[in-house]
C-alpha cells in the first residue's frame, strides 16, 4: 500500500521535517537517470525515490543522490518493493541495508527458474 506523496509530506512535517522546494526537480531527475526499481527491475508504473537514510532523521541528505534508491510500488508479482524492501512492510520502519538487500533480491529474481 502506497501512502502517497501528500501523506508522506504530512508524516515528514509531523516528524519535524520540511521538504526543500528543490525536491520535486531532484526527484524527477533521479527517476529519469535511474528508472528501474532496484529490486524487481520495473521501469513502468509507480516508482518512488526512496531515501536510504530517512529524510526526517537526516534532512541534510534530502537532495543527495547518493542517498537515493529507486523502488517501485507496482505490486509486481504481488510485491510492493518500496514498502517491503524500503520499510519492512511498515512505513514507520527503515531498512538501512536497502541497497544491499535490493542487489541480492534483484539477482534472485533475475536468476529464478
Amino acid at each position: 500500500m502506497s501512502i502517497g506523496i501528500a501523506k508522506q509530506q504530512k508524516l515528514d512535517k509531523e516528524q519535524g521535517a520540511k521538504r526543500s522546494n528543490k525536491w520535486p526537480a531532484v526527484r524527477k531527475k533521479f527517476l529519469a537517470e535511474n528508472p528501474a526499481c532496484a529490486v524487481c527491475g520495473a521501469t513502468n508504473g509507480k516508482r518512488e525515490v526512496h531515501h536510504i537514510h530517512p529524510f526526517h532523521l537526516h534532512p541534510e541528505l534530502e537532495l543527495d543522490p547518493t542517498n537515493f534508491i529507486t523502488l517501485c510500488e507496482n505490486k509486481k508479482d504481488g510485491v510492493n518493493c518500496h514498502l517491503l524492501f524500503g520499510h519492512f512492510g511498515n512505513f514507520k520502519s527503515v531498512n538501512v541495508n536497502v541497497v544491499e538487500d535490493s542487489k541480492i533480491w534483484n539477482k534472485k529474481i533475475k536468476e529464478r527458474p
